[in-house]
């Protein structure tokens, strides 16, 4: 018998006799890996790190600046989500931005505090958790571009 006619092993064929499995659970239902820790504390100091010069930048060159500020705070956020590939990673960074926006935002005993313009402050906050909540819940990161242009293979 030649290679081609011979019978297949029975350890390739399917087991029928296995019991179900359910799916293993995603997003924040899935268990932690210990292994990430270190790197949402990461994101969470950059994100304090992106909020404190996002504060400064929008309130000293206003209109660009506020621009410029909001776009740093996306694209932490976004990288955190495709660093990970996890709702947490976008979240973990957006916390961190909100604790240093808001410990700013509490002024000093003189009266000063850091915000410019009170429009430049709303929209800097609003827009900041909008970028926040975006990115957080985006449905699925986007595939690599060395696919085959197909979907679904």
């Amino acid at each position: 018998m030649s290679n081609r006619q011979r019978p297949r092993a029975s350890s390739q064929a399917p087991r029928t006799n296995a019991p179900p499995r359910s799916p293993a659970p995603t997003g924040l239902a899935a268990p932690p890996n210990p292994a990430r820790i270190p790197v949402y504390l990461g994101l969470a100091v950059l994100g304090a790190v992106v909020g404190l010069a996002g504060t400064l930048v929008q309130a000293a060159l206003f209109p660009g600046g506020l621009l410029l500020a909001l776009a740093a705070s996306a694209g932490l956020f976004y990288g955190g989500r495709v660093l990970t590939g996890t709702q947490l990673g976008a979240l973990a960074p957006a916390v961190g931005w909100l604790i240093a926006v808001v410990v700013l935002l509490g002024g000093r005993p003189e009266g000063d505090y850091v915000f410019g313009q009170e429009i430049g402050l709303v929209f800097f906050i609003l827009g900041g958790m909008a970028v926040a909540v975006m990115c957080a819940t985006m449905s699925r990161l986007p595939y690599p571009a060395g696919g085959t242009g197909r979907t679904g293979t």
